[in-house]
């Protein structure tokens, strides 16, 4: 048996549609395996509280070994995970195609699904992942601005935290006074002009985070595409992308999901149209997971190869010589976090080379986990771990003193400046970066106007 693996990890199809799949003792029977295994290996030690919350349980078990941890207590490494596959990228050497098949994050989704299919989830996780019936509350000017400005309130925060189990000194997401949709229109008019890496047509998926709460990212992007003459189309109609409810295991809402997507955005994948969603996560679940769950879905396959990280895109069309760099304005000193699902698509720092086109940008770049991972970051009982595990990440992103704080992901840039934050009060700092999206960025960059102003 060789030890560790230097080829390209691969991905098996997660074979959720058969009964062995659900089966309690042979899920038991696999994370025993696999438990086994990392217990002895450790690298993955300093990526999340799985691992050490494993490494405990084995440690201080009767025997120190696997064998000796009742497997009840296998759902607390389980909790621990928000599946940001960071173990299976960039640390586990036994992954495929090593012989010994390690998908620790995979695995974890199946231990999650099994645990939903037989308890379901809480109420409160069950509203939080349901994207689109909280989102309801965006979009009317009045209802917002009494929610939001509720929502900041100690009192109401305290409510939330017991009704919901969102920690109240966690950041939270407002929702927008108008949605991305409502003012958002298609171009359809300018040349088309495909590129030899890029097709020279554009359609949009919102996302539910775009849509409900930072509308703003949208807008960017489409004045991003305007000024380099790109013709796009916003999706006709959509739904979430599935990535919440993945994450607590609710997979039959997945493929709810999953089927009404697929047919708004297969015709453009046939058509020959990128698909650009703004939020990394988004475009990972049609790239990656969505593909794994449908493996015989030919228009599931056919959207994940048409869907593009904006930056991707547009490095891309700046290789086919299509993109324009008259930038105006400079940014100054710029923090930039590329986050897990980013890194996971294993497309290279797009938005770092995109940034770097800017003029005289000082830009510093960290790959590290932010530490706030979607819903798991916000609950009461993990997010003082999110915290932890984000201050390296603030730490190296205050060193310079920036003038932005920036991330792909809108979720993680908001955590990173609560971190920051608290790290100025600590030491007496007067001044907080602006946290501000890249595609804001690049907007400013190129001298653009606010879309929202």
């Amino acid at each position: 048996m060789r030890e560790g693996s230097l080829e390209a990890p691969t991905r098996h199809p997660l074979n959720w549609t058969v009964p062995e799949f659900w089966d309690q003792s042979t899920l038991d029977k696999e994370l025993e395996r696999v438990f086994d295994i990392c217990h002895g290996c450790r690298r993955c030690v300093s990526l999340c509280g799985s691992f050490p919350t494993l490494f405990d349980l084995v440690d201080n078990g009767k025997t120190g070994e696997v064998d000796g941890v009742p497997k009840e207590r296998f759902k607390e490494v389980v909790d621990q995970c928000y599946l940001c596959d960071m173990c299976f990228m960039t640390k586990c050497p036994y992954v495929p195609p090593h012989p010994w098949n390690l998908d620790f994050p995979h695995l974890m989704l199946r231990a999650k699904a099994v645990q939903f299919k037989a308890n379901g989830a809480k109420a409160a996780d069950r509203f939080m992942t349901s994207t689109d019936k909280v989102g309801l509350f965006a979009g009317i000017p009045i209802v917002t601005k009494i929610v939001n400005a509720v929502n900041r309130t100690r009192p109401a925060r305290v409510v939330a935290e017991k009704a919901l189990g969102l920690a109240r000194d966690a950041w939270r997401p407002e929702f927008a006074s108008r949605t991305f949709r409502a003012r958002a229109h298609s171009r359809p008019q300018a040349p088309l002009r495909d590129g030899a890496k890029t097709p020279g047509k554009v359609a949009i998926f919102s996302t539910c985070y775009v849509n409900y709460n930072e509308p703003g990212i949208g807008h960017d992007l489409l004045r991003i595409l305007e000024h380099n003459e790109i013709p796009y189309e916003i999706v006709g109609s959509e739904v979430c992308c599935g990535m919440p409810k993945l994450e607590i295991g609710d997979l039959d809402s997945v493929a709810n999901n999953q089927r009404i997507n697929i047919a708004q955005l297969a015709p453009l994948a046939r058509n020959g149209y990128a698909i650009l969603a703004a939020v990394p996560s988004c475009a990972l679940m049609f790239k990656q997971e969505l593909p794994l769950l449908f493996p015989d879905d030919a228009d599931v396959r056919r959207v994940g190869e048409a869907m593009w990280d904006p930056f991707d895109y547009l490095v891309a069309r700046h290789k086919d010589g299509l993109l324009r760099t008259d930038f105006k304005v400079p940014l100054g000193t710029v923090s930039y976090h590329v986050p897990c699902h980013s890194r996971v698509q294993n497309i290279g720092k797009k938005t770092e080379a995109m940034l770097q086109l800017t003029p005289d940008v000082k830009l510093t770049t960290v790959e590290r986990c932010s530490g706030h991972s979607g819903l798991w970051g916000s609950r009461t009982e993990y997010h003082a771990m999110a915290m932890k595990i984000g201050r390296p990440v603030f730490t190296k992103m205050a060193e310079s003193a920036p003038d932005y704080i920036s991330s792909d992901c809108p979720l993680a840039v908001h955590h990173i400046a609560q971190g920051i934050e608290g790290l100025a009060a600590d030491d007496g700092a007067a001044k907080a970066p602006i946290a501000a999206h890249p595609l804001t960025l690049v907007r400013i960059a190129y001298g653009l106007s606010d879309p929202e102003s």
